[in-house]
């Protein structure tokens, strides 16, 4: 027998805010098959400023040339510059990771690029379970999905529709609910708080058919939600309700390590589940 062929991946960090430093942070630490080659962000010195203290020296470039450098790209950045990454690094033949999945579903045509050019699109899980069993339930019938998603006030006061429609969540007493519909329309109305559910419907029904619900809960100190599934081959209901990072309100701390570990899953010869 020859010698063990380890698969090591350079993996690119679009975007140093909640997510995108903590994930830095660990790949800077040279976990087994993985290499932190290059970060970028809208602000390039205080990205050098951010990755400073790191043991290893890594370049800051601009969002575009990450594909360049990078086998993998971690998409964590701003909305506005979704696009820019998303086509640099399936033109490129690389596999973005998307977190910015509402972003995506404006773009659903990246699909069909990835497709012309071998790259991959791979959703990490997030701040929700189970969407394997959801891909699974999808090969059968699904009849019905609902998400019910629960957050403290100030994960959701500076939501655009929150902000239009003059909800005032500074002093809620009880809890209101901002939105029910399909989750296609709560994307352009919240589109920094339905990644998870937009990432739900895109492994199950769809979002034009995936139900979606948006609470506004002075009692919850989690971000919680709740999923109900009902298909030919199963019926389940899950709850997850994740602590809230201190930087931003609206992402839960689970989200980084959900990212950590898609990564991983890239490289690992065990892995269990998806």
């Amino acid at each position: 027998m020859g010698e063990p062929k380890q698969k090591v991946l350079n993996v690119g960090i679009a975007g140093l805010g909640t997510v995108g430093l903590p994930v830095a942070r660990w790949l800077d630490e040279k976990p087994e098959g993985l290499v932190l080659a290059a970060v970028s962000a809208g602000n390039r010195e205080r990205a050098c400023q951010r990755i400073g203290g790191f043991q290893n020296s890594v370049p800051v470039v601009e969002l575009a040339e990450l594909a360049d450098l990078c086998d993998v790209v971690v998409e964590c950045a701003p909305p506005g510059h979704f696009l820019d990454i998303a086509e640099a690094t399936l033109r490129a033949g690389r596999i973005l990771m998307p977190l910015s999945v509402t972003s995506l579903l404006k773009h659903m045509d990246l699909v069909d690029l990835a497709r012309q050019t071998g790259g991959r699109i791979i959703v990490p899980t997030g701040a929700i379970m189970g969407l394997d069993a959801v891909r699974a339930a999808a090969l059968g019938t699904i009849h019905s999905v609902t998400m019910i998603t629960r957050k403290p006030p100030s994960g959701l006061k500076k939501a655009p529709f929150v902000i239009e429609q003059g909800f005032d969540l500074e002093n809620l007493q009880e809890a209101i609910l901002l939105y029910e519909g399909p989750v296609s329309e709560a994307a352009a109305k919240f589109p920094a708080n339905v990644n998870v559910a937009v990432a739900l419907s895109l492994a199950g029904i769809g979002p034009d058919k995936t139900q979606y619900q948006v609470w506004a809960d002075p009692e919850v100190t989690r971000n919680t939600h709740v999923i109900k599934v009902d298909a030919d081959t199963a019926s389940f209901e899950m709850t997850m309700a994740n602590v809230p990072t201190e930087e931003n309100p609206a992402t839960g701390k689970i989200v980084c390590l959900s990212v950590i570990e898609t990564l991983r899953g890239l490289v690992t010869p065990f892995k269990v589940g998806t």
